[in-house]
């Protein structure tokens, strides 16, 4: 913010802050450095000059597809270190020294590099995956074999010893020979296979094989007992070892595209049992070798990952605004001669010395000998809208804002919400222990605002975070309102003094007011201790508090109609002085502002008046006599006079302006072919910009037609919107009764058993229905019903919101987005 002199600073808050529209023609050869400097200054907002053109015909889209190339390579730098586990260095305030040539060559460098070793790494892998896969085959498929080879031997042995002791000296000779020849004619020599297939697929593997060859095949698996790493895929799977006997070359081909459409990984294997062995050492010397090769370059790649880190953020920072400063040159117009760029934009009015002061600087920092030339450009355009906020008021400008961005210099409800929402919402959620709790987690999040400010945060967390002072200023309210009521999780203290009122003798009951005098003076804060817990309690906390919401809401609306006054006389407006403002107060103050009235009287007067009764016969029978609801001298009279006023007030805002605003139309337009640059029209040009027919034809039933429904509008709504606030008074008495219902059914019923197990169970679930029904869903819904009563009730009294956030070109609101 700006530095201003004394003690009390103008409201910056109050308007906008005054706009104007801004050329600056800048020459070729000093306009990156120009933009860059005005990117630091983040105080003026550029307009599109080629919204004709495509992003491609653009002058500099190729510096924007280097710096997106860019870009693209440091997420791949960022992606390789997540990868990896390896955090980025924080920020450093120095600046980096590199400019976009030389990033662009050593990032070029450094990714080539990085693929290259990552590429390797993947082989390297990958082999390492196929050998202990291998490894895996030998040893189990090696295991059948020796199974197989024993029984074989186990076999032959047997057979043997029983021709042995069948032989006899009677056996022809003969037909040995002729059964030996058959035997080895029949003899087929059986191929087999190896390899690993899926787990989940083993008995599909093995079914197809079995129909596939007609059964023609003999088939071995066994399980591994830990998950492999797939070598082509390189996820953990587990998988099963498999051995395939087959016959024939046709058998062989069937079996290898099953192996493949399965995903099977086949590996070669010897029958002889020494090679078997020869080949495991081998391959376990292979894998040890390729383990060592496969660190030495994990940590080679983490070094150089590591280096990359270190400077990551300053080289993200400068590829950003590069890609930000050539993104607004090519909103700007390249002269004829192409010798300079033409800008224009808006800026705030205090801003003019600073930007050209950066004007001067750029340059002589580009050694140019034509220096920029800044001019204001008189325009009709609506400005965008701008607050100097700092970071307390933010995030009340931000709940006026959410309801929509107020129109340039228009009167802000920021300013009154700063005070009005935080004690609306106290209103509602009145107890001094609770707000303390509020309060102090909400100076836990400011003490901790450093360290949060700079984290990536939750959404309910961050937005928690970003509202911490409104949250301060709740709390504080709380105690406040919570002080009035006399409450401290329900449970009233004689905090100021004793209570005005004792018993009148020992069989007076606590649960009564039967019996109790008043002693002492009249308790001097809030509400007397005496009326918690007495059978008139809630009759006199309701009409208080319905009373008090009453009061709350017409001072509210009033302020709202007040500061559509205020907008009348800035914007040059009388006709929405005498024909808006002047008949909506004498309405809204005819009815309602009466009644605040009477409620003021009645209370200082003692009067037992029925004000339902004053209300509603002021309307039906407004000549008959109050009778004992009379609560002045003259009452019947002020009640017709006001009566009339109010009756007269809905068509002065229906009628006269429509007619007077086509008297204006006519007048504006008759016999004039030109409109001059500066002159008084500038009331009429922002009434006509109201009614959205500026300089167009002005169409008299439309205008009328707006109007009716905005009279209707108000008639109705001064009657809704007063009722609505009475949602003070319902969610007052429902936080109320919540308390008093945990405190009394919980925390004292656990009390009462004496026994310290159901005492500590009760706490704990004291604690948790505070906190988790009290302290969240009722604060959310006190916080809700404040926004309402703000945004419908207050705002739409005076607010168009209908303007544009004024949007600067600032390289501090870049932010990490990653583009």
């Amino acid at each position: 913010m700006a530095e201003h002199g004394g003690c009390f600073p103008p409201m910056d808050l109050f308007r906008s802050e005054p706009m104007h529209l801004v050329q600056v023609i800048i020459p070729i050869e000093s306009a990156r450095l120009t933009v860059s400097y005005l990117g630091d200054i983040g105080l003026i907002q550029f307009k599109d000059l080629n919204s004709e053109k495509s992003p491609f015909q653009r002058t500099y889209a190729g510096q924007i597809k280097r710096c997106a190339e860019l870009a693209r390579k440091l997420r791949f730098f960022k992606d390789q270190m997540s990868k990896a586990d390896i955090k980025l260095s924080a920020k450093s305030e120095a600046k980096a020294e590199f400019n976009l040539d030389d990033l662009e060559v050593k990032l070029g460098d450094l990714e080539a590099e990085l693929t290259e070793i990552n590429g390797n790494n993947e082989k390297l892998q990958r082999s390492y995956n196929e050998l202990v896969e291998y490894k895996l085959v030998l040893q189990k498929a090696g295991e059948f074999f020796k199974v197989a080879q024993s029984r074989a031997a186990a076999q032959q042995a047997e057979v043997s010893s029983e021709q042995a002791a069948e032989e006899s000296l009677e056996t022809p000779l003969l037909k040995d020979q002729e059964s030996t020849t058959v035997d080895q004619g029949k003899q087929v020599k059986l191929g087999f296979l190896t390899g690993l297939v899926p787990k989940g697929r083993s008995m599909a593997f093995e079914r197809i094989l079995f129909r596939a060859t007609r059964g023609n095949v003999f088939l071995r698996q066994s399980s591994v007992d830990e998950a492999v790493i797939d070598p082509s895929s390189g996820e953990k799977v587990e998988k099963n070892v498999f051995v395939v006997f087959f016959s024939g070359e046709r058998a062989k081909s069937k079996i290898l595209k099953i192996c493949e459409a399965f995903g099977a990984n086949r590996y070669p294997f010897a029958e002889d049992l020494s090679k078997q062995a020869q080949m495991i050492i081998e391959v376990s010397r292979r894998i040890s070798e390729l383990k060592t090769t496969i660190d030495a370059g994990l940590l080679h790649r983490a070094n150089l990952l590591e280096t990359i880190g270190q400077q990551y953020e300053q080289w993200s920072d400068l590829v950003r605004k590069e890609k930000s400063i050539y993104h607004t040159l090519n909103m700007l117009s390249i002269d004829v001669t192409k010798k300079c760029l033409v800008a224009e934009g808006w800026s705030p009015v205090f801003a003019t010395q600073q930007i050209q002061d950066a004007l001067k600087l750029a340059t002589i920092d580009s050694k140019s000998q034509v220096g920029a030339i800044f001019q204001v450009l008189h325009t009709k355009e609506l400005p965008p809208t701008y607050f100097r906020t700092n970071k307390f008021t933010e995030s009340f400008q931000t709940i006026v804002d959410a309801y929509g961005v107020a129109k340039y210099q228009e009167a802000n409800p920021g300013v009154y919400t700063v005070v009005t929402f935080p004690f609306l919402f106290a209103v509602m959620f009145g107890d001094w222990g609770h707000g303390i709790c509020i309060l102090l987690a909400c100076l836990f999040l400011i003490f901790k605002e450093k360290k949060y400010s700079s984290q990536k945060l939750g959404d309910i967390m961050e937005m928690t975070f970003g509202g911490r002072y409104v949250i301060l200023l709740m709390a504080l309210f709380s105690i406040y309102t919570g002080l009035i009521y006399n409450e401290f999780f329900s449970v009233p203290f004689e905090l100021f003094s004793p209570s005005a009122y004792a018993c009148r003798d020992d069989a007076c009951s606590e649960a009564t007011t039967i019996g109790l005098i008043k002693t002492r003076d009249t308790y001097p804060f809030g509400v007397d201790p005496a009326w918690h817990g007495s059978r008139s309690e809630l009759p006199f906390l309701n009409s208080l508090k319905m009373k008090m919401s009453i009061l709350i809401g017409v001072a509210q609306m009033n302020l709202g109609i007040i500061l559509s006054f205020f907008n009348a006389l800035y914007f040059r407006n009388p006709v929405n002085v005498w024909f808006q403002f002047i008949p909506q107060m004498i309405f809204l103050n005819g009815l309602f502002g009466y009644l605040s009235l009477l409620i003021i009287v009645k209370w200082c007067t003692g009067s037992k008046a029925d004000l339902y009764h004053v209300m509603i016969y002021m309307f039906l029978s407004p000549t008959d006599d109050l009778g004992e609801n009379q609560l002045f001298a003259n009452q019947k009279t002020v009640q017709l006079v006001l009566l009339l006023l109010s009756l007269i007030a809905v068509p002065w805002m229906l009628l006269p302006k429509p007619f007077i605003l086509k008297a204006q139309h006519n007048s504006r337009h008759q016999g004039q072919s030109y409109t001059p640059l500066e002159g008084t029209e500038e009331s009429l040009q922002v009434e006509t910009a109201h009614d959205s027919h500026g300089h167009e034809e002005f169409e008299f039933s439309e205008v009328f037609v707006h109007q009716l429904i905005h009279t209707i509008e108000f008639v109705l709504g001064a009657v809704s919107n007063t009722a609505s606030y009475l949602r003070l008074w319902a969610l007052s008495l429902a936080h109320s009764e919540l308390s008093t219902v945990f405190y009394e059914k919980v925390l004292l019923l656990a009390w009462g058993y004496n026994n310290v197990i159901i005492l500590i169970i009760g706490g704990i679930v004291f604690i948790f229905a505070t906190v988790g029904v009290l302290l969240v869903m009722e604060t959310l819904s006190a916080f809700l019903h404040a926004l309402r009563l703000h945004w419908v009730e207050f705002q739409n009294k005076f607010y168009e919101g209908d303007g544009y956030k004024f949007a600067p070109f600032s390289f501090a609101l870049l932010g990490d987005e990653d583009e």
